[in-house]
């Protein structure tokens, strides 16, 4: 749940991280652990967290121990490539423009994972072959994968200078890395919308 603003408006849940290391939900008014707030992210609950000393908001480093946490226990869900190309962004020029690259990639990834599940209940109910999710599973995760790939062009490799092109009318790499990945994610809808159109016959 979220708090109820004065103007009818849901705020975040606040959330408060003490020096012992222990997290302390003032909606509830109760000590929490990772494992509360790694619920309270699947529940679709907002929160907050704050460093109760300094004030300073530290919700990113918390989400990332959730994550390590469930790392940890077994779960695997980040590949190792992955996470090798992530760290090393941390020194790239383009590190200001990836985090909004890769949440368009995993709003996109969420969109078809929900259109996926309606599917599979609409059209065939418990008979669903697992081939077909694990196909849509796979292009969505290459999809991901690329937001990341683009990026990162092979080792010595220059683009060729377009004579076409004057640094007037050049548009700016992000624009184009992200005009790229949606153009990607709208050729995944199509397919989708192809595979839902044929079960539907």
């Amino acid at each position: 749940m979220a708090q109820q603003a004065g103007d009818g408006i849901n705020e975040p849940v606040v959330v408060k991280k003490y020096a012992n290391r222990r997290l302390y939900n003032t909606a509830t008014s109760s000590y929490v652990t990772l494992d509360h707030l790694c619920k309270m992210v699947k529940d679709g609950v907002d929160f907050v967290v704050y460093d109760a000393k300094s004030g300073d908001d530290i919700t990113r480093s918390v989400l990332t121990q959730i994550i390590f946490e469930e790392e940890n226990k077994g779960q695997n869900l980040l590949p190792i490539g992955f996470l090798r190309q992530l760290i090393g962004f941390y020194d790239d020029g383009l590190r200001t423009v990836l985090p909004t690259y890769l949440d368009l990639s995993m709003q996109a990834f969420a969109r078809n994972q929900e259109e996926m599940r309606a599917y599979v209940g609409n059209t065939f109910g418990d008979l669903f072959p697992i081939g077909q999710m694990q196909q849509w599973g796979a292009q969505n995760m290459a999809v991901f994968e690329r937001a990341l790939g683009m990026f990162a062009p092979p080792a010595g490799a220059k683009p060729e200078p377009d004579p076409n092109r004057t640094a007037a009318t050049e548009p700016a790499p992000a624009e184009d890395e992200i005009g790229e990945l949606r153009r990607q994610l709208d050729d995944m809808q199509r397919q989708l919308d192809s595979l839902a159109g044929r079960g539907g016959n």
